[in-house]
């Protein structure tokens, strides 16, 4: 059987964007077209607890899919170096 090979992608990412945005909260919402990523800041001091959304993220489910698997091998990863770190 062989094995199927993977493209790799070279990243463009615009100037504006190269900091990125802190986020501590994420929300995650279905229907039936799409997904939807909303990453948020708690907003602190505020009367009643609210988030700022500082990003959107619309994709498909098979997309979200792909970002689910890609997430957990990353965060799997780096748990892995941290365990190796401490031994």
């Amino acid at each position: 059987m062989a094995e199927e090979k993977k493209k790799q992608y070279k990243v463009k990412l615009p100037e504006e964007q190269e900091a990125g945005v802190y986020t501590n909260a994420v929300s995650v919402h279905f229907n039936t077209n799409e997904c939807i990523v909303d990453m948020a800041y708690v907003l602190p001091n505020t009367p009643e607890p609210m988030l700022k959304v500082v990003s959107r993220v619309n994709m498909s489910h098979r997309t979200a899919e792909s970002f689910l698997k890609v997430l957990s091998n990353a965060l799997l990863d780096w748990k892995n170096k941290g365990e190796e770190k401490e031994k």
